[in-house]
């Protein structure tokens, strides 16, 4: 099973595989392909601390406007998990 950037890449191999399943393999097969990508979308993670610190070292970002931002960001981390 190989991956690419753009998507699953379907071998030849599982192709013929799945030809020949039958609906509960079948469905087991493509449980282990989302959970696969569950992972790895699990995987890249955002340090919060690191974030609030390069954020803080722009030129004009007060400690007010700074908060706004802070917020922001984790609301929308929170509901992508949610």
């Amino acid at each position: 099973m190989a991956e690419e950037k753009n998507g699953y890449v379907l071998s030849r191999a599982l192709y013929k595989e799945i030809k020949g399943m039958n609906r509960d393999r079948l469905q087991e097969v493509l449980t282990n392909i989302y959970l696969d990508g569950a992972k790895s979308v699990e995987s890249s993670s955002v340090d919060l601390d690191v974030l609030r610190t390069e954020i803080g070292k722009i030129k004009g970002v007060g400690e007010n406007r700074l908060n706004e931002i802070m917020a922001v960001i984790e609301k929308a981390l929170n509901s992508k998990t949610e």
